[in-house]
């Protein structure tokens, strides 16, 4: 039985979640409502919700869970050639924050094979917009000669990111904002970056799975720690343009 939360109903504990032999593995609770302080809540307990228009508030803590060590991102030869030429263009640039609804839009307006519309209903870009005015919630945008072309929007507590969806209108401008996010994750004591459940556009990435157990471990540290200031460029991804192959995965 999943519980049905009410306003002021606390979480209920990670392992009441369903397991991996039900319909809905990772399924903890579902509640009416969606308030930017259920959602700081949740994610730091290492609960996220994800639910499709029309339907409750559901609330997950899958296990196992998938996370990016930034480090560890998967820069192939052929994408750092990309990289570099982004350093070098003026054109391109790294701006974080211009306008994080933006992004979560057009996230929402992203198409995704296997995906028949989307889970970034407006109710969701309202309540991380809030999560975002209250500081909790980042995007990083990847611009072009003036045009915001691509990027990702995230949750972030402390030295704990939370992944949540990406862009592209340009080819690799997703790519390239997640690149710099994990260049500066990296650089800045971010051990790893949450992705929630496993795909396989995840895993040919670098992410892997991780029990939930060391997962939420994890996150009870770094969630406790000063938060950076949030400020970089296009200079981060110098982090996989250098020339050694210690750096980034080649193919």
């Amino acid at each position: 039985m999943i519980t049905w939360l009410t306003s002021r109903d606390p979480f209920p504990p990670l392992h009441c979640a369903l397991g991996a032999d039900s319909d809905a593995p990772g399924l903890l609770a579902a509640s009416a409502e969606l308030t930017p302080e259920r959602l700081k809540s949740a994610y730091g307990q290492g609960i996220f919700p994800w639910y499709s228009d029309g339907q409750p508030v559901l609330w997950w803590s899958p296990d196992p869970r998938m996370v990016l060590v930034p480090g560890r991102l998967d820069v192939s030869r052929s994408f750092r050639k990309t990289l570099r030429l982004v350093q070098r263009d003026p054109r391109w640039e790294i701006r974080i924050d211009v306008d994080f609804s933006a992004v979560m839009r057009a996230c929402a307006q992203a198409s995704r094979e296997g995906q028949d519309g989307t889970w970034i209903t407006e109710a969701i870009v309202e309540a991380y917009s809030a999560l975002h005015r209250a500081g909790f919630a980042r995007s990083v945008e990847t611009w072009y000669d003036g045009m915001r072309v691509g990027g990702l929007y995230c949750v972030a507590i402390g030295r704990m990111c939370f992944g949540e969806s990406m862009f592209a209108e340009r080819s690799d401008a997703s790519k390239i904002a997640l690149a710099a996010l994990c260049a500066y994750a990296e650089a800045h004591a971010f051990e790893m970056i949450d992705c929630q459940q496993n795909t396989q556009h995840l895993h040919r990435m670098g992410a892997r799975e991780i029990s939930r157990e060391a997962f939420v471990a994890h996150l009870a540290r770094a969630s406790r720690m000063a938060p950076p200031n949030w400020r970089f460029d296009k200079h981060v991804l110098a982090r996989w343009t250098a020339a050694s192959p210690f750096q980034a995965a080649e193919p």
